[in-house]
């Protein structure tokens, strides 16, 4: 459990981090290095609209 206060924080931070994971993480062996770059790229691009849209 780490450093969570209970089990159900730890199970809310989890369940968001997957989803976060998910894009961040595609599937490497399926990918060739062009195709792995651009997924990472379009993934970084996602995040930044994601803040931006959290801070305005």
């Amino acid at each position: 459990m780490g450093r969570f206060k209970s089990p159900r924080q730890a199970q809310r931070f989890l369940a968001a981090h997957d989803q976060i994971s998910i894009i961040f993480r595609p599937r490497r062996y399926r990918l060739s290095t062009i195709s792995y770059r651009h997924a990472r790229a379009d993934a970084f691009g996602l995040w930044d609209g994601y803040a931006a849209e959290m801070t305005a």
